[in-house]
């Protein structure tokens, strides 16, 4: 681990017993940072509060209402997830794993495995949150793309340009605004919106 401080690891347990032997786990296996959750209420807000680096949920047999409550967190806070349970179906665990919870493990709670499930769970949530990123990217680059062919059609009509022309334009005026082709060619539709 080098000089990198210990993660913050919260562990979500109303269960006192498995708690303890989750934060010894944690402890022994070198994580120093350890926080316990014990209600359920308000967990959002809990987990926002601490603002941990790592989330450890440990449910004995999670009902569909704890579950759902569970995932809206995962897809809230957008970090590592690793989430043990007795006993499981495999519904839960494809919903889990859909909804970012980025190690799912059934009747797992072992002391000397910990290390190994969070290092697994935080390459996956990271590989997991690149994936997500690139996808954004092409999706605003796509959305761009379609933007600026619609500002380039409204000034090859408006100003008898061909495409070629209508593109340079657009980004000669980027350049010279400094702003990006995507936002000037917002402009112009917008604007045209506005003066039909």
């Amino acid at each position: 681990m080098g000089t990198e401080p210990s993660p913050k690891i919260v562990i979500v347990d109303e269960n006192p017993v498995r708690a303890a032997i989750l934060e010894d786990g944690l402890r022994e296996a070198g994580f120093s940072r350890v926080e316990h959750i014990r209600e359920m209420q308000n967990l959002l807000a809990r987990i926002y509060a601490l603002d941990p680096d790592v989330i450890v949920i440990d449910l004995e047999n999670p009902s569909r209402d704890v579950l759902e409550q569970m995932f809206q967190v995962s897809r809230a806070v957008r970090r590592p997830i690793a989430m043990f349970v007795d006993q499981s179906d495999t519904d839960s665990i494809r919903e889990s794993v859909d909804a970012g919870v980025s190690a799912y493990i059934v009747d797992g709670l072992k002391k000397e495995r910990m290390r190994a499930i969070l290092d697994l769970c935080i390459s996956r949530f990271n590989a997991f949150s690149k994936l997500q990123d690139e996808l954004e990217r092409t999706k605003s680059a796509l959305e761009d793309r379609k933007i600026i062919d619609r500002a380039k059609g409204m000034l090859m009509k408006l100003k008898g340009l061909s495409e070629e022309e209508a593109y340079v334009l657009l980004r000669s005026t980027a350049m010279r605004e400094k702003k990006k082709i995507g936002d000037i060619a917002q402009s112009i539709i917008t604007a045209a919106e506005l003066l039909k």
